[in-house]
This record gives structure tokens, sequence and C-alpha cells, in this order.
């Protein structure tokens, strides 16, 4: 019987794999349950946290670098469909099945809410890896060099919808006035 690890799909779901986005989803998630466990006074909250850390390591490392491999589709509007919708509409229902194959599902307002928190993150991660940060491989930069660019990102990201909307206003503000005014003749 041939190794899992050997054959080639590991390896290419290996190369894809994001590192960085792993890393600090496991870290920022497994922190989150540790302290809810910790708050509700749950034994073996460490436990839970270990698993949520292996479990969020290993699928956000993948979805992270699907998104990343659609940086490079040739059409840019597919390629920010398949980052800011495509994958995570596929780890939101892979995660709905796992929850509902461990007898967990989680109620329709908690799974809005988790769907609407995965966009704003999935829109967030086209944003910062279309300028060049958490990307893994050659095209990488360096973990520290991302967490310098972080907090300019951060703050381009809140404002891009006010500077879209105060572009469209102007575009518009000059179409008007642009327009020649009618001659009126007695």
């Amino acid at each position: 019987m041939k190794s899992t690890i050997g054959s080639p799909h590991f390896a290419q779901a290996l190369a894809w794999w994001n590192w960085k986005c792993a890393l600090l989803s496991a870290t920022a998630r497994s922190a989150v349950y540790l302290a809810a466990m910790v708050r509700m006074g749950l034994p073996g909250g460490l436990g839970i946290a270990l698993v949520e850390m292996a479990y969020v390591s290993l699928t956000a490392g993948l979805y992270a670098g699907l998104q990343q491999k659609a940086l490079g589709l040739r059409s840019r509007v597919l390629g920010n469909l398949a980052i800011a919708v495509g994958v995570p509409g596929l780890a939101q229902a892979m995660d709905w099945v796992a929850h509902c194959a461990a007898g967990a599902a989680a109620p329709p307002r908690a799974t809005l809410a988790v769907c609407a928190f995965a966009l704003i993150s999935a829109l967030f991660h086209l944003h910062v890896m279309r300028r060049g940060a958490f990307l893994t491989g050659s095209i990488g930069r360096t973990l520290v060099e991302d967490f310098r660019r972080m907090p300019r990102l951060a703050v381009d990201f809140v404002l891009h919808p006010m500077v879209l909307a105060a572009t469209g206003v102007g575009r518009a503000a000059r179409a008007v006035l642009s327009i020649p005014a009618p001659r009126f003749t007695n």
C-alpha cells in the first residue's frame, strides 16, 4: 500500500498550503476557544484549544493557499470571486458538514454570523494578498515584513469603501457638469 504522504496530491496540497495564514488563524482561533473555555469554567479547555489549533492549521493553510492560487487566474474578477466567495463558501460548507457529522450543528443565527465574519475575513485576505502581504513561496515576503505593513493595510481596508464611494461621487459630478447646458431661444 502506497503512503499518502508520498503521493503527488499530498505534495501539491502541501505546496499550496499557506503557513502564514495557518499560523495566524490557528493562534487567534485557539486563543478565542481557550478564553471561552476558561471563562465558562469547562475542564479540558486546553485540549479543545489544541484540537482547534491543529484543525485550523490544516484547513486555514489549505484555504489560504487556494486563495493565493486564485490571485493568478487570468480573469481578475473570477480570481476575486474565488478568493472572496468561493473559498470561504467551501470552508463554511465543510465546517457545517464537520459539525453535523459530530452531532454539534450550530444554530442558524450562529451560522449566519460565522458566514458574515468569513466574508469580511475573505475580503480582508483579498485586500492584503492583492497588495503582496501574507503570501508564501517565491512571491512572499517575510512574516515580519508582513506584520510591519499590517497597520497600513488595515487602515487601507477600512477606508477603501469610502474612497470608492468618494471616487464614484466625483465621477458622477464631473459627468453631470460636463453636460452642455441647454440653449433656449426666444
